[in-house]
Formats: C-alpha cells, sequence, structure tokens
C-alpha cells in the first residue's frame, strides 16, 4: 500500500474547521483507492506571530521539506498586520520549494446556478495557471523618505526567462490534456518591457507545441470576457498579480470564493507542493462551523491528482458535483449546509 506523508497547516480562522472536514473526504477516498495518509499537523500561522513572534519556526521548511506534499488552510488574523502573512509565510514556502506554478481551476459544478445569467457548466470550465515565483509580488521595493512632501515608495517587478518558461511549458502541457488553447493575459501595451518580455518568451515556447492554439488577451478585456464569455478560455496563462485578481473573479463566477480550490506546485517534484483553498482565513465567521469547505476538498483532490492518485482525485471532484445536484448548498450559496454536514455528503456519495 502507498503511503502519502502530509504536513497540514490549517492556519488561521476558518482554517480549523476546513482542513479537518476535508482530511475526512481525503481518509474516505485513501480507503476506496487503498492507499495511505501519513499526516502530521502544524499550528502555525498569524496566530502563532502573536504568541511566539514568528509564522512559523526558524527550522520550519526544513520540517516541511520532508512532506510529500502540505494541505494548508488560511493564514491571517485582524490583529496581525495584513502584510506580513505571505511574507512570512505563504511567499516563503512556495519560494523556498519553488512552487512556481499556482493552479487554479475554475469549473461550474452541476447544480449550481452562476450569477452570470445563462452561462451553465459548458461555458464556465477553465484553468488559471499563475507565474507563482516572481512577476509583481517578488517585493523588491523599498519607501523613500517616506513621511516628507517629496516621499515615495517603490516595488519592482522581475520576469527572468527561466522563470516565464517553465510555467510557460506547465501551461502548454495542461492545455494539450484540456482543449488546446492557452490564453496569454498580459498588459504589455502599457508595460512594454517587462510584459513586452513576457508575451516573446511564451510565444518562443508556444512555438515548441503546434497543435496547442496561443491567444493574447490584455487583462482588462480578459476581466471583461470573464463576465461575458468564459467559454473563451482553457487554460489560462498569466503572472503573479493577474492571475490573483482573475482567479478570485473566477470563483465568483462560480457562486462563490469558498469554492475555489488551488495547488502551489513544484512540477518537478523536488520540493513538496502545497495546497489551499483560495479564499481567507475569515475570522469573522471562525467557530461557527459554516464555512464552505468545498474549495478545500477541491484542493486536496488537487493533492491527491499531483502524487498520482488521479482516479480518487477525479471522483472527489464528481462526488462534490453530486451533493450539489442533490439540492445541498453551503450557507453562503443560499443554504443550510454546514461544513461538516457537506464533508459527510461528499463522503457519502463518494462510496455510493
Amino acid at each position: 500500500m502507498k503511503t502519502y506523508r502530509l504536513a497540514i497547516v490549517p492556519g488561521d480562522g476558518i482554517g480549523h474547521e476546513i482542513i479537518p472536514a476535508a482530511l475526512k473526504v481525503l481518509e474516505a477516498a485513501a480507503k476506496k483507492f487503498d492507499f495511505k495518509l501519513d499526516y502530521t499537523f502544524y499550528d502555525w500561522g498569524a496566530g502563532r506571530h502573536l504568541k511566539e513572534g514568528a509564522f512559523m519556526p526558524e527550522d520550519g521548511l526544513d520540517t516541511l521539506k520532508a512532506f510529500d506534499a502540505v494541505f494548508f488552510g488560511a493564514v491571517g488574523l485582524t490583529e496581525v498586520d495584513d502584510t506580513l502573512p505571505a511574507k512570512l509565510y505563504t511567499f516563503k514556502v512556495r519560494t523556498a520549494f519553488q512552487q512556481y506554478v499556482n493552479f487554479r481551476p475554475v469549473k461550474l459544478f452541476k447544480g449550481l446556478e452562476s450569477p452570470l445569467r445563462n452561462k451553465t457548466s459548458k461555458e464556465i470550465d477553465f484553468v488559471v495557471i499563475r507565474e507563482n515565483n516572481e512577476g509583481e509580488f517578488v517585493q523588491s521595493g523599498a519607501f523613500f523618505r517616506p513621511e516628507s512632501p517629496e516621499g515615495l515608495a517603490t516595488d519592482t517587478s522581475i520576469f527572468t526567462r527561466k522563470g516565464i518558461e517553465r510555467v510557460a511549458h506547465f501551461a502548454f502541457k495542461l492545455a494539450q490534456k484540456r482543449r488546446k488553447k492557452v490564453t496569454n493575459v498580459t498588459k504589455s501595451n502599457t508595460l512594454i518591457h517587462s510584459l513586452k518580455y513576457w508575451d516573446s518568451v511564451i510565444s518562443e515556447v508556444g512555438e515548441q507545441y503546434p497543435d496547442v492554439k496561443l491567444e493574447k488577451m490584455y487583462i482588462d478585456n480578459a476581466s471583461a470576457n470573464f463576465i461575458l464569455h468564459p467559454e473563451y478560455f482553457d487554460v489560462i496563462l498569466t503572472t503573479n498579480l493577474f492571475g490573483d485578481i482573475l482567479s478570485d473573479l473566477g470563483g465568483g463566477i462560480m457562486g462563490s470564493l469558498g469554492l475555489g480550490g488551488s495547488g502551489n506546485i513544484n512540477p518537478e517534484k523536488e520540493y513538496p507542493s502545497m495546497f489551499e483553498p483560495i479564499h481567507g482565513s475569515a475570522p469573522d465567521i471562525a467557530g461557527k462551523g459554516i464555512a464552505n469547505p468545498v474549495g478545500t476538498i477541491w484542493s486536496g483532490a488537487i493533492l491527491l491528482e499531483h502524487l498520482g492518485e488521479t482516479a480518487a482525485a477525479g471522483q472527489i471532484v464528481d462526488a462534490i458535483e453530486t451533493v450539489f445536484q442533490q439540492g445541498v448548498k453551503t450557507i453562503d450559496l443560499g443554504g443550510t449546509a454546514r461544513t461538516e454536514d457537506f464533508a459527510a455528503g461528499v463522503i457519502k456519495a463518494l462510496n455510493a
């Protein structure tokens, strides 16, 4: 029996509700498909920062390195400066472990209605591939005399050939398994150096995949088409900042940010990858048992797919859809199902 070692980091807020619920689904899948999950919990996040002055211990990365994957909830509390969670936990892990692909699927589950009028599951089914280690989020910048009348601040985006090529190859290979279309979402008509370079390197990589159609779309037009024509998209390839925004918009057209799953992936598996829902820690509803667990369960399915358990992953996603088709909805979707209720429904559908 294959055994996979998982580091479990619930984080803060609703992370302590959605992660345990999703783990029950993963355990049910493991039992059905004859593999084992061996996991260890780590109480890291903003709560630890308040108590001990750090989001994770000094040897935290070395600890995580020993695992096959990291299953993460959410990080952040209202009492903690909101510039710190990304810097001291999320970006730290993504960069150290070369998780250069942020994989965020957008899919309207059958049984749900999109906020978009007349759009169905046939029109809303694509993946946002976001470059995850470079671009606008490298946090290279400074304040200069900020209190003076002449004060200024800078943030410098960084795009390297290596960084662009490797995420582009991932996107094109993914498109080969889907509907063979990559949309490069850019803004090179105004960012005439960084994103012009981004475009040119992606075009070079695209020539190596003649069976995949490559088109370019500016971020403003892409944002409009998410609403007007989501059926245009198959695999979206975009930068760190644009991908962050578009994937939340994708959650919106699915019906709730609570539905979105994601993976921070090191495709070569030289380091563990980290899987998390796209939403935040939602401290305002923490402890009430009403958080939507779907994004976390879906993230767990993406985790299993990354580890090679593709059949189990596919059946988890199908089970989520089955529950929705039965008319069960979480509170954020206008239903009454609580966190544990929905997870139990998914397990029942998985075992049916």
